[in-house]
């Protein structure tokens, strides 16, 4: 079965130490000549494998956990509500690529119809029209374009190929594939695995229309953008507040997150999608605090642009487009090519960092190892999702069913950067015609060496135990000192009060306010002391200074 898994990086050796996230963006869309660049990110995992978006606005390596060389991915940030009118065909082409991986993933569900059309689509953008000579029978099946599927869906696609897409371009059939999935009720979800209440798991989603929770085969919750009025967060409990006018009616959803870095994440996430698709300005978006006290919990602030400055400034774009070189239409397996600029200048050599970052890493094309197995399903109706985006933005429809099957991305919630040892031993094997397995392919994305039965590494089933235990005392340790710290900070802020209070209290007491409880403390003899022997003197002394320094400005 035909994947595309090869490897498409660019490589940044030389990057000073404080150098920010902005920096190294702007490198990489100079890189790929790509001025629609808002709808992405760089993404990157932490060695305790949780996924974060690079914060522009903060140093590189102050926001990495792990040493350099880093290893990062282009990822889709924020899906354009309407993909295909897209300004240029260059963006339009990289939210393909991102789209092709989320139904590969199993994020993009659509019912059996929708699917086979979204795959022929696919196959047409690849390998053109269908020849008989270089298309035998069965061909569809060497190429996998969904966690699993049946031999009548392979049929479908193929008949689809050769009788309805002939003569379709891949830029045609790249933009009809992007007109077919934004109608699709899971477009431009980036999944994140919670449990609600009961224990039960659950999806969270923040899509171009709005918040929404799939479980189970049913989407439970979907709230429009306009809806959400705030998203809190404490350690693994997230909270959604939203308000439905249509219905007055207030909703608090609550879900817990597995740990409290990917609670913090899902809240961020939540922030900065409600700011893009939401407001009209960037000049509205606001710091955000993850707490209702102003001394406790995390802020945040969106620091880009919003989808509606996004789609003007597209709109003001004049130039010849980029040339494309896409993967699918070259002999080689090399991944695909875009023309650009001059070449970057370097970055003196001190203070430097290594940065290897993977272009819609394992997207690019579906010619890969010639030799692995299809995955198919047994057919239950062959239904993944009936619905249309009508439906999708209907606020009043509750629950909708979205799948025979359990929605369930598991490959999807990992990220896919290849860290460069990982990356060799990848491409050698496809050049061999060996595919990864499963595992491995889980392991690289997370960005950790596979562990066999034997050697070296099946030998430290202790050591790991031992390290387990350790990584828990260290959590509990980290969870002492937060406490510690958040009792400070609370300790601190009510001296500050209290201080401030008093001050206020004095400046009252010393004016000529006529009122009643002034008076009567303007009469206690501990007050006439403080008077004459500390607010007098205190006050002379100002005065002298004031005076002194009147006349330094007078003199000059």
């Amino acid at each position: 079965m035909h994947r595309w898994w090869p490897k498409c990086s660019f490589s940044c050796p030389l990057l000073q130490r404080d150098a920010k996230g902005q920096y190294l963006f702007d490198l990489l869309c100079h890189h790929l000549n790509l001025l629609e660049k808002d709808y992405f990110g760089i993404r990157y995992v932490d060695p305790d494998k949780q996924r974060h978006w690079l914060e522009f606005t903060k140093s590189i390596s102050k926001q990495m956990k792990s040493q350099p060389p880093f290893t990062m991915c282009l990822r889709v940030k924020f899906y354009p509500p309407d993909p295909a009118a897209l300004k240029e065909e260059i963006t339009r082409y990289l939210v393909f690529l991102q789209l092709k991986r989320d139904l590969y993933h199993g994020r993009l569900l659509c019912k059996t119809s929708d699917a086979a059309m979204l795959a022929a689509y696919i196959l047409q953008a690849e390998i053109g029209d269908y020849d008989p000579r270089k298309h035998p029978e069965g061909y569809s099946s060497k190429f996998q374009f969904f966690p699993k599927h049946s031999e009548k869906l392979e049929r479908r696609i193929a008949e689809i190929h050769k009788t309805e897409l002939i003569g379709q371009t891949p830029e045609t059939s790249e933009r009809n594939f992007l007109l077919k999935a934004q109608m699709l009720e899971t477009y431009g979800v980036d999944p994140h695995p919670c449990k609600d209440v009961s224990g039960n798991p659950a999806f969270l989603a923040f899509t171009p229309f709005g918040f929404v929770v799939l479980q189970g085969n049913k989407r439970v919750h979907f709230l429009k953008w306009n809806e959400v009025s705030k998203l809190k967060f404490e350690a693994k409990t997230f909270h959604i507040y939203a308000n439905q006018k249509e219905v007055s009616k207030k909703i608090i959803l609550t879900y817990f997150a597995p740990t409290p870095e990917a609670c913090k994440h899902l809240w961020k996430c939540g922030v900065e999608n409600q700011a893009f698709y939401k407001l009209e300005k960037s000049s509205q978006v606001r710091t955000v605090s993850s707490s209702n006290l102003f001394f406790k919990g995390s802020r945040f602030r969106y620091s880009g642009r919003v989808a509606k400055e996004v789609m003007e400034q597209s709109a003001r774009i004049k130039r010849e487009p980029p040339e494309i070189h896409r993967a699918g239409l070259v002999p080689s397996r090399s991944c695909p090519s875009i023309t650009h600029g001059p070449r970057l200048s370097s970055v003196p050599r001190t203070r430097r960092r290594a940065v290897h970052i993977s272009i819609m890493e394992g997207l690019e094309s579906l010619r890969d190892s010639a030799h692995s197995t299809p995955v198919r399903s047994v057919s239950h109706g062959e239904s993944f999702l009936p619905r249309s985006r009508s439906h999708a933005t209907d606020a009043s429809e509750g629950m909708a069913v979205i799948s025979d099957e359990a929605y369930s991305p598991s490959d999807s919630v990992l990220p896919t950067p290849v860290a460069e040892h990982s990356t060799d031993m990848s491409v050698s094997r496809q050049i061999n015609g060996a595919p990864c397995s499963i595992e491995e392919e889980k392991e690289s994305e997370a960005g950790t060496p596979m562990r066999g039965d034997g050697g070296d590494f099946g030998a430290d089933g202790r050591a790991a135990q031992e390290g387990a235990g350790e990584d828990s005392a260290l959590s509990e340790v980290e969870q002492v000192n937060k406490f510690v710290l958040s009792v400070l900070r609370l300790l601190l802020v009510t001296i500050g009060l209290l201080f401030v209070l008093l001050l206020l209290l004095i400046i009252l007491t010393e004016s000529d306010l006529d009122i009643a409880f002034l008076s009567d403390i303007r009469q206690t003899p501990e007050f006439k002391q403080f008077h004459y022997e500390y607010f007098c003197p205190l006050r002379r002394w100002f005065a002298c200074k004031l005076r002194w320094v009147g006349g330094l400005l007078i003199d000059n």
